[in-house]
């Protein structure tokens, strides 16, 4: 039955009619929202009827960085996230119990080492992987996706010996001897791993080989997970011909189960100017959205550029992917062909480099309604954040972060820790941010973001940043209307409204009235998407 009328507390989104008690759905658009007699004489008696209680009524939530494809990967790889590998020793263990069900001469992969939270902060090395096995070439990603850890039967298969130059914008770490720990960082992991495209000095490389069928294969499960979390729209912030080849085959088969925004990376600049792209372009399911640009490398792993130097010894000094020319130029042509960007920044040094792209390019080639991202905008300071106000631009933010690593941000930062992802001070400039996961990275489950954005504390119970919390119900914008603008979809998605998408949330429990850490802990109840049950928690 395609006509639907959800019962419940109702929180459009739409500050027209912020609250209600009834929403009805029909031909998979919204067709009425408002007290129960009015939907059910808009949509009709014979509708099927869901009464959800007193559960919160959402629109379909939006996660606006969220890697989809390398999450499904790493769903079906090795787990190395802390606290399940805890030391070297375990992710020995986890690798080497990979290997006993892995095919000789396959790769094994890991997702989500976090050596940070082992004790002594010990990074493992390739010696450790090769005890797990030596007929395996073996990959552990860093949690941050910026890094890899490879073992010597890696080195190996694609030739890389301790004489190797490191490439521009990455580095491979080598001992006191100089021979190679199996620790690459950025751009260094290009030249390390089986990868399907040369992405150059454009990002950190995580598009390896793997056949269409298999990567096909592990969205149908994926999505699902997805939506038991209840996501309807996801964007991919760093797609290439790989991810944009699975997707469209996915979709061709019918196991793209959300609706997905695809974020080409400007390794593509070339090829996407010669023919004339510029998103947004697509339909309501899968679509091209804005440029995907790095600035610098990951406060994660200490590679983020800022003005001072950070970590415990002042150690950090951070990695630029290019010189402050070079992503002018960059984002002066994305933006001179009308494309929107999002550009990877971290610290505040890489912070006046990116404002000073975007607000350079705007000047040149003035245009209405850009925009433009930054992704992540960790630490602006308080002047970059009224430069963010003047040029327009979107801060994409993960507070999981600061839950995840915001014990090593504090030990490592001091006091700058405190206004990382300033989001309070945002809104008070009249900057509209968003928040997302950058799954895989950090959780997908956007109840979890949501929760770490009101409670701004770290997995150790430490504050971090308790004045720039968010209210819930901030917070739920952030993830809906917010991130549906950011996306340019917001005429579409993001808010309970007649004649928009039907994709609806909803949560058991009371949303908006839960205190802290418990709203992570409220389960989704059920996901509607396009007008049809995607997922109901009494079905399972």
């Amino acid at each position: 039955m395609t006509e639907k009328v959800i019962l419940g507390d109702v929180f459009t989104c739409d500050p027209r009619m912020p609250r209600a008690a009834a929403v009805g759905l029909e031909s998979g658009r919204i067709r009425a929202v408002g007290d129960e007699d009015h939907v059910r004489s808009a949509v009709g008696r014979d509708a099927q009827l869901i009464d959800a209680g007193h559960r919160t009524v959402l629109p379909g939530l939006i996660d606006a960085h969220n890697h989809l494809l390398a999450t499904a990967e790493s769903l079906a790889s090795v787990n190395a996230r802390f606290p399940l590998v805890a030391n070297p020793a375990g992710l020995v263990d986890a690798v080497a119990q990979a290997a006993e069900r892995t095919p000789d001469g396959r790769w094994i992969r890991g997702f989500g080492m976090d050596h940070a939270k082992y004790p002594g902060e010990r990074l493992p090395t390739r010696a450790e992987l090769d005890h797990a096995t030596t007929v395996h070439p073996v990959v552990v990603y860093h949690v941050s996706g910026h890094w890899a850890l490879v073992n010597s039967a890696a080195l190996a298969a694609r030739g890389i010996t301790d004489d190797v130059s490191d490439p521009p914008g990455g580095s491979f770490e080598r001992d006191q001897a100089g021979r190679l720990t199996g620790l690459c960082r950025d751009t260094a992991m290009d030249l390390i791993l089986p990868v399907s495209v040369d992405i150059g000095c454009h990002g950190p490389n995580f598009h390896t080989e793997a056949p269409l069928d298999d990567l096909v294969a592990l969205l149908g499960p994926a999505c699902r997970e997805y939506l038991r979390a209840g996501l309807t729209t996801v964007c991919d912030p760093q797609v290439t011909r790989r991810e944009l080849t699975v997707y469209r085959e996915a979709r061709s088969q019918g196991v793209l189960g959300l609706r997905t925004v695809c974020m080409p990376l400007s390794s593509q600049i070339d090829e996407l100017e010669a023919i004339g792209l510029a998103g947004p372009f697509g339909d309501e399911w899968l679509r091209i959205g804005a440029m995907k640009l790095y600035a610098d490398g990951t406060l994660i792993g200490g590679t983020a550029w800022f003005t001072e130097p950070y970590g415990r010894h002042r150690e950090f000094a951070g990695t630029t992917y290019w010189q402050p020319r070079e992503l002018a130029a960059l984002v002066s042509r994305a933006h001179a062909a009308g494309w929107q960007v999002g550009i990877h920044t971290q610290g505040d040094a890489a912070m006046q480099m990116t404002l000073d792209a975007i607000g350079g390019a705007m000047r040149e080639h003035p245009r209405q309604d850009t925009r433009h991202r930054i992704e992540h905008c960790g630490y602006p300071t308080p002047p970059q954040v009224e430069q963010i106000a003047e040029l327009g631009i979107i801060p994409v933010n993960q507070p999981s972060f600061l839950f995840d690593s915001g014990d090593e941000f504090l030990d490592r930062l001091g006091e700058r820790a405190q206004r990382l992802q300033p989001i309070r001070e945002e809104l008070e400039a009249g900057v509209r941010p968003v928040l997302s996961s950058d799954s895989f990275v950090a959780s997908l489950r956007p109840l979890e973001t949501i929760a770490n954005a009101v409670r701004r504390e770290t997995r150790e119970g430490r504050q971090i940043g308790a004045d720039q919390r968010m209210t819930v119900e901030e917070a739920v914008r952030a993830h809906t209307i917010d991130a549906a603008a950011s996306l340019r979809m917001e005429r579409l998605i993001g808010s309970l409204e007649p004649g928009k998408l039907a994709d609806v949330t909803v949560i058991d429990g009371d949303l908006l009235s839960a205190p802290g850490r418990s709203i992570a802990e409220l389960p989704v109840w059920l996901t509607v998407l396009g007008g049809e049950i995607a997922h109901s928690a009494g079905a399972e």
